[in-house]
């Protein structure tokens, strides 16, 4: 008689962990392809709990090799830039491509380098030679000098802001041939060249952005400065460092985008821009401007992120449009097809920044946990009937009004938990103390480094309690319940393996809110197949 345990149809059911998570819990290793998606919807490539910054480009390069289709690697890029809202991902993928196919790295090129700092970034990747190559190929050359050429001068004055490597160090490398005279000229003064070594390019053909920006500099009085300012279409920031008083700072204000705005609030103060209540009541309306938020991309945590760094003395009216800010940015996350149990790990590792750490006085304040806690209040505003459990080894009670501000709730829910991990809490809720409710499923946002409970028959303790789940579930009527795992850290194991009932995806940009919303109402679509149905 066969081992009856061994071959029992339990193996099915509590399929046996494959790996151990970087925690050294039980795991299951992701494919490639899907590994690379995850670590590019994620990766910083700086330090984060369980990786340091090294090791994730290691297993960048390292899942790059296992992947030998490049229209992924293309299709990658785009996703990671245009969806997960990346900037270094999607870079060294680009960086990769121009080794691989420099067919499809012209194809993506524009879409991925969509403006200055993206372009740096790429230069400084390829002067690295940590993606096969020191310098610029013909090929890559070509796409430098078309996207030099081709960029507007406001978006080549923006790319200018910032060093090592400066514009000047990539227009000395790339080496445009400029179109007419005013590229050429502005190309001259762009890497310091003396007018004289512009010809046939004088001064003269430089374009009006930048001959206003010289008269700015030059300018000897604040009232001359800020009536520049006024007529002035390039970044803020350019004229920061010159900027003679607060008439000049309320000029360059109104010149700030919402997300200027949001991040240099505490500056404004300090430059006495609130002493104006005009300036007040402008300044709130633009964050709250619904059309400009969705067109910046700016991520829900990021507006928490102001709300619970800026300082007490900016005007409470400025700070509640921060609030209705956050609701906008999370005005597009869907409907679900019914209620579900939200777990939100609240554990110690979750207390890493969200882009991990980096150098003194540029690391994030916002920590995964406020990131995972913004997700979970915002589907919670959503779908008021879900259930919210925070956790770390074990479950927090969570006493919550769905109808609470996204900053308020997330705020709250942040302050839970910091011990170790165990990812199947939620789900043991959801099975004794929650037996009689119907969920559709199940949302994880964690960093799924679990290790505290092992499962039956060799697997997580995750599945273990998903199968419980299923098994309830299907009592209460729910034919085709869902568990989705949402990782916000590089990492390459999941606790739960893929499955037609099982989603694992990574990031926490509004895209994801989507994708989760599709596999709960049957949506057979992956991950993977989410990054290959972008068009290139």
């Amino acid at each position: 008689m066969a081992n009856k345990t061994l071959f029992s149809n339990r193996q099915n059911q509590y399929p046996r962990a494959d790996s151990r998570n970087e925690a050294g819990g039980r795991a299951y290793k992701f494919e490639p392809k899907h590994a690379l998606a995850q670590l590019a919807a994620t990766g910083t490539f700086n330090n984060v709990f369980y990786a340091g910054a090294q090791t994730q480009l290691d297993t960048l390069r390292t899942l790059i090799d296992q992947v030998d289709d490049d229209r992924y690697l293309a299709q990658l890029a785009v996703y990671a830039r245009e969806r997960a809202c990346m900037k270094d991902m999607p870079a060294a993928l680009l960086a990769t491509l121009s080794t691989r196919d420099t067919e499809l790295m012209h194809r993506v090129f524009d879409r991925v380098v969509d403006n200055g700092r993206v372009l740096r970034t790429l230069f400084q990747m390829i002067r690295s030679g940590q993606f096969g190559r020191t310098g610029l190929s013909s090929s890559l050359q070509r796409a430098f000098q078309r996207w030099l050429n081709e960029a507007s001068v406001g978006r080549l004055l923006s790319a200018s802001i910032g060093h090592d490597p400066s514009l000047r160090d990539v227009l000395r490398l790339a080496r445009p041939t400029p179109v007419d005279n005013e590229r050429r000229a502005l190309f001259g003064w762009l890497t310091d060249k003396e007018p004289a070594k512009w010809a046939p390019a004088t001064a003269a053909d430089l374009p009006r952005q930048v001959r206003q920006l010289i008269a700015y500099r030059q300018a000897e009085t604040d009232q001359a400065q800020a009536e520049i300012v006024e007529n002035l279409s390039v970044r803020w920031d350019l004229l920061a460092d010159a900027a003679k008083s607060p008439l000049v700072w309320k000029a360059l204000a109104r010149q700030m985008g919402p997300q200027a705005l949001r991040m240099n609030l505490n500056t404004l103060l300090r430059h006495d821009v609130f002493q104006d209540a005009a300036l007040v009541d402008y300044v709130a309306d633009r964050l709250a401007d619904a059309e400009a938020i969705r067109q910046s991309r700016q991520f829900p945590y990021q507006f928490l992120a102001a709300y619970l760094n800026v300082s007490a003395e900016v005007p409470r009216k400025i700070q509640t449009a921060l609030h209705q800010a956050a609701e906008l940015a999370c005005g597009n996350v869907p409907e679900l097809p019914g209620p579900v149990v939200i777990g939100l790990d609240t554990s110690g590792s979750m207390q890493c920044p969200v882009t991990g750490w980096q150098r003194r006085g540029a690391t994030s304040r916002m920590t995964c946990v406020d990131a995972a806690a913004l997700f979970a209040a915002a589907v919670l505003r959503r779908n008021p009937d879900s259930v919210v459990i925070p956790f770390d080894t074990r479950p927090y009670q969570a006493r919550l009004d769905p109808s609470d501000s996204i900053l308020s709730l997330s705020a709250r829910l942040a302050k839970y938990g910091g011990g170790g991990t165990d990812c199947s809490i939620p789900l043991n809720v959801a099975n004794t103390k929650l037996s009689k409710r119907a969920f559709a499923g199940c949302v994880l946002v964690s960093d799924n480094e679990s290790w505290v409970r092992k499962g039956r028959y060799g697997s997580t303790g995750v599945m273990t309690e998903w199968q419980r789940f299923i098994e309830n579930q299907r009592r209460l009527g729910v034919t085709d319940p869902k568990l989705v795992c949402i990782d916000i850290q590089p990492y390459g194991s999941s606790q739960a393996p893929e499955r037609d009932d099982i989603l694992n995806m990574g990031g926490f940009s509004d895209a994801v809110f989507n994708v989760v919303a599709s596999f709960l109402g049957n949506d057979a679509g992956r991950f993977v197949a989410e990054v290959e149905s972008i068009e290139i």
